[in-house]
């Protein structure tokens, strides 16, 4: 973990720091940047654990918002991170108002471990609810061992759902002529490389952007269907455009279940269940 990236002003007329009212965020780019900017705005003191010091751009600095980048736990794994997290916060004499699980949909592991270890200690906690967007046109995919009976041989399938279940689609579907799209990480390239990808049917890219790259490779690559994450974010909706734009098939792989006991709320919701008990009050 490490300390705060920096500081600035609180924005002009909106709400100040505030000696009550301590969160922590787990969370990624994607519903993390503004959800941190508004529970700021509303006088919360934030931790925000980010995988990466790249997503920790996203995020800027202010005084009541500490970064600590790097993978909960690290070495010892997410259970012991999340148990060693809250009661180093107690021990401190600063425990958490709440716990805000704000991660990926697919990222089941650190969301069952912040579960258990908030459950454990009796520790609030509260998980963000994506939105589901329009499906219509799309093929659900209930499990990858289910996608070798909606592909063809020698189909040209694009597989967009990070690297940890490359060799699982692989495996899935043969016959089929397998490319991705991954993040530009080492680890990300060796989990492709060996799932028997071949480099030339590999494109590492950073998350974002409006799609062009992607709608490019699919075009130079004659890519027949898609298969990405039914993630109800920016990724999902730039696949859901470039596939009706060029006419190809979509494939939506769903998303896993929620952990159990735990409060999962869509954003407005969210917001307004925090400010039910929040920092002023």
């Amino acid at each position: 973990m490490h300390p705060p990236d920096g500081i600035q002003a609180d924005p002009p007329g909106r709400a100040g720091g505030c000696d009550g009212g301590r969160i922590w965020l787990v969370a990624g780019t994607g519903e993390g940047p503004p959800l941190a900017r508004e529970l700021l705005a509303r006088g919360w003191r934030l931790k925000v654990s980010l995988v990466s010091r790249a997503a920790a751009l996203a995020y800027g600095t202010h005084p009541r918002q500490e970064l600590a980048v790097g993978a909960i736990g690290g070495g010892d794994g997410p259970e012991a991170g999340v148990a060693a997290e809250l009661a180093d916060a107690g021990l401190r004499g600063a425990p958490y108002t709440w716990v805000i699980d704000a991660t990926h949909p697919f990222a089941t592991r650190i969301s069952a471990a912040l579960a258990r270890g908030c459950s454990a200690r009796s520790q609030p906690l509260l998980r963000l609810l994506r939105p589901d967007l329009n499906t219509a046109g799309a093929q659900p995919l209930d499990d990858l061992a289910g996608l070798g009976r909606l592909c063809q041989p020698g189909e040209r399938l694009l597989l967009a759902i990070g690297a940890r279940r490359l060799a699982e689609a692989v495996a899935a579907s043969p016959g089929v002529l397998h490319h991705a799209r991954l993040l530009p990480q080492g680890d990300a390239l060796a989990t492709a490389l060996a799932a028997g990808l071949p480099p030339q049917r590999l494109a590492p890219l950073r998350p974002g952007g409006d799609g062009r790259i992607e709608r490019a490779l699919c075009r130079h690559w004659q890519i027949d269907t898609v298969l990405c994450r039914r993630s109800g974010g920016a990724n999902e909706e730039r696949w859901h455009r470039i596939c009706a734009d060029l006419g190809l098939r979509l494939l939506l792989l769903e998303r896993p279940g929620e952990p159990v006991q735990v409060e999962v709320l869509p954003l407005e919701e969210l917001l307004q269940r925090l400010g039910e008990t929040g920092p002023d009050g």
